[in-house]
C-alpha cells in the first residue's frame, strides 16, 4: 500500500448528493451545535453497544491541542495531495501554529464494523461503517435505538471550521478478529475543477485513506494503528472496541460568541447532564448505563451529578416514579392504545440560577416542564407545562413512551430528535402523539388543582395562589404565599409603627457603666450624647455604675427567601439582635388565611403546618432548640423554617431579655 492520500468525489453519471444538501439535513435547529453534538454522538454510542451487554458504555469528549511532537505528522500525513483551499479549507486549519481538536470517543461499543464498501451486502453483519462514513439517510437497524436516519452525524462536519474529521475505530471483522480502521472524511461544498480532459463537477465530499484500489478504503490493522500513533490519537486496549471521531479545528462558540476551551468544556459537561441524565443514574443497585468523561487540555472537567444538581434531581425523582405505583399509565381512548408511563413531582424550591445549558432547554428561574423520552431513555425535549401559581413552587415530570409506540414517536421527531411534531404524521399516529400531550396536560392540571371539579371557564387556584392575590390584605408579619415573598413586617397595618424592620420586646433595666455605650453614638446638637434607640441612660454619679433601660428587639434583614438545606428547600429569615445583652428568641409560625388576615395555628386533620428547623449562627452552626439564647451584637442569624406546601407562611420572631 502506498501512503494515505485524499480522494475527492466527482459526480457520477447517475447523480449524487451534494455536500451542501447533506450539511443542511439538520435544518435550522433551535439547539446550538455543541448541544446537538452531545445528543447525536451519545445516541450513536448508545446504539452501538453490544447486543445483550450489561456493561456501561464509556463516552468521552476531549478538547486538546496537537503537541509539538505530533504537529509535523498531522501536516505531513493530511496535507499530501489535500484539496485546494477553495475546495476544502483544511490547509488553513493545519497551517496554524496550534491545531485544535475535539475528540468524541466511546468504548465498550461494537465500533464501526461491517463492510467498508457501500455496494457489499451485509445480511448477517452490521452496516455501521458504511452508514457513518459513506451513506446518508439509512434507516436504523437497532431496536429501540435513539437515532432514526443518521442525519445527525452531519453535526461533526458542521462543528469543524474546515468540515473535516478523522474516524478511528476498532471492531470485529467477519472472521471475529479485532480490526482497527482509520479514515478521514470531509464535507464542504460542491465545486468545478479542471482535469486533464475537461472541467468536472465534484460533490464536495472527500475521503482520506488508502487509495490503492478502485475505491478509497480506510487504513486497516497495523497501518491504521501506526498512523493513529503518529497523530497522537487515543489508543485502544488489547481487547477494547469502540470509535473515536476527531473534529479538526472545532468551532468553540455559543450564540455566535467565541469561547475559551475551558468554557466550552464546562458547557459540554453540564449539557451532558441535562440531555443524558437517564443514562447517568444507577438502576437497581447496579452501575449506570453510561459513564461520561469531559477533558480539556489534559484536565478532567466534572460532569454534574443529576441526583444532586438542581433541578435535575426533580426529574430523577419523577423518573423513579415510573417503576412504582405512583407512576401513571397514559392511554389513548380512540383508538385504544397505551401511550406510556408518566411520573411527576412538585416541590417548594428556591428560584433557580439559570445556566447556559439550562437556558438552552428553555428552563430559566422556574421549572414547570416534562421530560419526554422514548424507551431508549434519551432525552427528547423538556416540554413546558402551565406555570405554577407561585414562583417558589415547581414541578418536574417524565414521560417515557411505551415500547409498542416507539416507531410512532420516532417518526414524529425532526433530524435532531429534539421534538415530537404530531401534525407531520398521518392518522392514527398523529392522534396518538396529540393525545400524549393532552394526557400530560390533564395530569399536570390535577397536580396544580385544589381538588374537586371546576365549572367550565372557572379557575382552579391553590391556596398559595390565592394568598398571592390577597397578600396586600395580610399584614403584621412576613408573608410567604405559595412560597412567594411579599412585603416587610408591618406593611398594610394601619395605626401601628413597628420602627421599620424591627420587633421590640418588653423593656428591662440592666446595670451599666455610666454612659459608655451612649457616648459611642453620634452627639446631638445640644452637645449631649444621643442614646442608642431602645436605651435610655439613667442618672448616675460620674464613673459609678448606673442603670439603663433596654428594650431588646429583632432587626429583620431584608426579605425572607428560599434556600437549600441539603436536599430540603427551607424558608430563611435573616435577622440581627442589635442590643448587646443576652436575649432569648423563639419563633411564632402560622398559616395566614387570604383576605381576612386571620391566622391558622391548628391545622386541619392531615394538613401540615410550618415548622422551625433551627437557628443558624454566622458560623453556619444550626441550633435546633425552639428557644435560642443569643448575645446581641452585629452578628447575623438565620431562622430556618420548613414551610407548609401551598400556603402563606407567617413568620414572627419574638425576643425577650435573659435576666438570670
Amino acid at each position: 500500500m502506498k501512503g494515505p492520500n485524499w480522494f475527492s468525489q466527482p459526480y457520477p453519471p447517475e447523480g449524487a448528493s451534494a455536500a451542501e444538501g447533506i450539511r443542511n439535513q439538520l435544518g435550522r435547529p433551535e439547539l446550538d451545535l455543541l448541544t446537538i453534538l452531545v445528543r447525536e454522538s451519545a445516541q450513536n454510542s448508545w446504539d452501538a453497544r453490544p447486543p445483550g451487554s450489561s456493561e456501561p458504555v464509556g463516552y468521552e469528549i476531549d478538547l486538546s491541542t496537537v503537541g509539538p511532537a505530533h504537529g509535523p505528522a498531522w501536516r505531513e500525513l493530511l496535507l499530501s495531495n489535500a484539496p485546494l483551499g477553495e475546495q476544502l479549507p483544511l490547509r488553513g486549519s493545519l497551517a496554524r501554529g496550534s491545531i485544535r481538536l475535539l475528540t468524541v470517543s466511546d468504548r465498550g461499543t461494537t465500533g464501526l464494523g461491517g463492510p467498508t464498501r457501500a455496494d457489499r451486502t451485509a445480511d448477517e453483519m452490521s452496516r455501521d461503517f458504511v452508514s457513518f462514513v459513506r451513506n446518508i439517510g439509512e434507516p436504523r437497524d437497532t431496536p429501540f435505538g435513539g437515532g432514526t436516519y443518521g442525519f445527525g452525524k452531519g453535526i461533526f462536519y458542521l462543528l469543524s471550521n474546515c468540515g473535516t474529521v478523522l474516524v478511528h475505530t476498532r471492531c470485529r471483522n467477519p472472521d471475529g478478529e479485532l480490526e482497527s480502521r482509520l479514515i478521514g472524511c470531509a464535507l464542504w461544498q460542491s465545486y468545478y475543477a479542471d482535469d486533464a480532459v475537461a472541467s468536472r463537477r465534484y460533490t464536495g465530499r472527500h475521503w482520506w485513506g488508502d487509495t490503492s484500489s478502485d475505491v478509497i478504503e480506510p487504513l486497516i490493522g497495523a497501518e491504521a494503528e501506526a498512523a493513529a500513533h503518529r497523530l497522537g490519537l487515543r489508543s485502544f486496549g488489547p481487547t477494547e472496541t469502540g470509535t473515536s471521531v476527531v473534529v479538526i479545528d472545532p468551532k468553540l462558540e455559543r450564540d455566535e460568541h467565541r469561547l475559551e476551551a475551558a468554557e466550552v468544556a464546562d458547557y459540554l459537561a453540564e449539557t451532558i447532564s441535562w440531555h443524558l441524565w437517564p443514562k447517568m443514574i444507577e438502576r437497581d443497585g447496579g452501575a449506570p448505563a453510561m459513564r461520561f468523561t469531559v477533558r480539556c487540555d489534559g484536565r478532567d472537567i466534572p460532569v454534574p451529578d443529576p441526583r444532586t444538581h438542581r433541578p435535575l434531581n426533580l426529574f430523577v425523582a419523577a423518573h423513579e416514579q415510573l417503576s412504582t405505583e405512583r407512576g401513571q399509565d397514559l392511554w389513548c381512548g380512540k383508538p385504544r392504545r397505551s401511550l406510556g408511563r408518566f411520573g411527576v413531582v412538585k416541590r417548594i424550591m428556591p428560584p433557580l440560577q439559570p445556566s447556559p445549558a439550562s437556558r438552552m432547554v428553555g428552563i430559566e428561574d422556574l421549572v414547570h416542564h416534562v421530560c419526554l423520552m422514548r424507551p431508549a431513555e434519551l432525552v427528547v425535549t423538556y416540554h413546558p407545562g402551565p406555570k405554577p401559581p407561585s414562583e417558589n413552587q415547581g414541578y418536574a415530570g417524565v414521560f417515557r413512551g411505551d415500547p409498542d409506540m416507539d416507531e410512532v414517536y420516532a417518526k414524529a421527531e425532526p433530524p435532531t430528535h429534539d421534538a415530537w411534531h404530531w401534525h407531520s404524521l398521518d392518522v392514527p399516529d398523529s392522534t396518538y402523539v396529540r393525545t400524549t400531550f393532552r394526557r400530560i396536560q390533564e395530569e399536570i392540571s390535577k397536580l396544580l388543582a385544589l381538588g374537586g371539579v371546576a365549572r367550565a371557564g372557572a379557575a382552579q387556584v391553590p391556596l398559595g395562589a390565592a394568598s398571592t392575590r390577597f397578600s396586600g390584605l395580610v399584614g403584621g408579619a412576613w408573608g410567604i404565599g405559595g412560597a412567594t415573598a411579599y412585603g416587610r413586617p408591618g406593611a398594610g397595618l394601619p395605626g401601628r409603627n413597628r420602627g421599620g424592620d424591627e420587633e421590640e420586646g418588653p423593656e428591662v433595666v440592666v446595670r451599666a457603666q455610666g454612659h459608655r455605650k451612649a457616648a459611642s453614638s453620634p452627639a446631638r446638637g445640644d452637645g449631649a450624647p444621643e442614646s442608642v434607640r431602645g436605651e435610655e441612660p439613667l442618672q448616675a454619679a460620674p464613673g459609678a455604675p448606673g442603670l439603663r433601660r433596654v428594650r431588646p428587639r429583632v432587626q429583620y434583614l431584608g426579605e425572607p427567601y428560599y434556600d437549600d438545606l441539603g436536599e430540603q428547600a427551607v424558608l430563611v429569615q435573616e435577622f440581627r439582635l442589635p442590643v448587646d445583652i443576652a436575649q432569648r428568641v423563639r419563633i411564632d409560625l402560622a398559616v395566614t388565611l387570604p383576605g381576612s388576615g386571620g391566622r391558622e395555628t391548628d391545622p386541619p386533620a392531615g394538613a401540615r403546618m410550618p415548622a422551625l428547623l433551627g437557628w443558624q449562627d454566622s458560623e453556619g452552626t444550626l441550633h435546633t432548640a425552639p428557644d435560642c439564647d443569643i448575645t446581641g451584637g452585629e452578628a447575623v442569624w438565620r431562622a430556618l423554617v420548613l414551610p407548609a406546601p401551598d400556603t402563606m407562611t407567617e413568620i414572627a420572631i419574638k425576643v425577650q431579655a435573659v435576666t438570670d
